[in-house]
């Protein structure tokens, strides 16, 4: 079997799997490969890449980048990056920082609306990884103040709840930028969370960030439907973009998406590998301080 997954998470960020365990279950699921991709953090990499060595899974050394845009998100895949690469660690530490001094805040305003929740047990329920909302999100359904993580970040700390509070992120130019000058290829996750009004207005998107260097479009993934994916697929083929995708696996935290799984009895095949390492291999994925 050939199958591959292009979108997964540790709990170097906020998955519920070391990176060892996301390869052991990769080989479990018989996955030829999987790209890491934990969000604005390269520390599970070394791991990974020890276990896939070990187990026989290839794996792709990746990231997810949360770029600034308005009024969804953005978040921007990595895929074959030098995660050695002093420039990526410092430009990555700038990101970390701002979520450790989100996290108090969006506790306090918890607490404030009477929920019992600490800093510490938020701590504690990331593992030692990279600390964010999913896992405040973990402690308030662990103490039954919401039923659902769904529920947690549509009543209390999504992006239009009440405890929420936005964080820095870079303009998603510097995203590309970051990832191309570490020798990766640059790609963009799951776009309907850019809650875009129109394909027009996507297309306007797509157009600005192609500019920038983006060269992949996340076509293949569990939450588009498949007018998603037919619009997408489109989008494509107009800007010369490689058409990946990926499951977005969390472990526990997303209990109904399996690995390796992008939509209803669809998988990733190799292929799309291959082309990742055409794009890197001939310097798609360097910006101009890369070359």
């Amino acid at each position: 079997m050939d199958s591959v997954d292009l979108h997964v998470h540790s709990t170097a960020s906020d998955g519920s799997l070391t990176p060892r365990q996301v390869v052991a279950e990769a080989k479990a699921q018989g996955l030829r490969a999987l790209a890491l991709t934990d969000h604005d953090t390269i520390d599970g990499l070394a791991e990974a890449l020890t276990a896939g060595c070990a187990l026989g899974v290839e794996v792709i050394p990746g990231i997810e980048i949360s770029a600034h845009h308005e009024p969804g998100s953005m978040h921007i895949l990595g895929y074959f990056l030098d995660h050695g690469s002093p420039q990526l660690e410092a430009q990555l530490r700038i990101l970390k920082q701002a979520r450790a001094d989100r996290n108090p805040q969006i506790v306090a305003k918890l607490q404030k609306m009477g929920l019992a929740i600490t800093l510490a047990e938020v701590q504690q329920a990331s593992g030692g990884g990279q600390v964010g909302r999913p896992h405040i999100a973990q402690v308030l359904v662990r103490k039954g103040y919401v039923a659902t993580f769904q529920e947690a970040f549509e009543r209390y700390i999504g992006n239009h709840g009440p405890a929420y509070v936005s964080k820095f992120r870079f303009p998603p130019q510097e995203a590309i930028a970051m990832i191309r000058a570490a020798g990766g290829v640059a790609g963009l996750a799951h776009p309907f969370t850019l809650e875009y009004s129109s394909s027009g207005h996507l297309r306007q998107i797509l157009t600005q960030l192609v500019s920038w260097g983006l060269a992949a479009l996340e076509v293949y993934y569990p939450e588009h439907t498949p007018e998603n994916q037919e619009l997408y697929r489109h989008l494509a083929q107009e800007f010369g973009l490689l058409m990946t995708g990926g499951s977005d696996y969390h472990g526990a935290i997303k209990p109904e998406i399996r690995l390796g799984q992008v939509g209803p009895g669809q998988t990733v095949g190799y292929e799309i590998v291959e082309k990742l390492k055409a794009l890197a291999g001939r310097g798609e994925g360097r910006g101009e301080e890369g070359r």
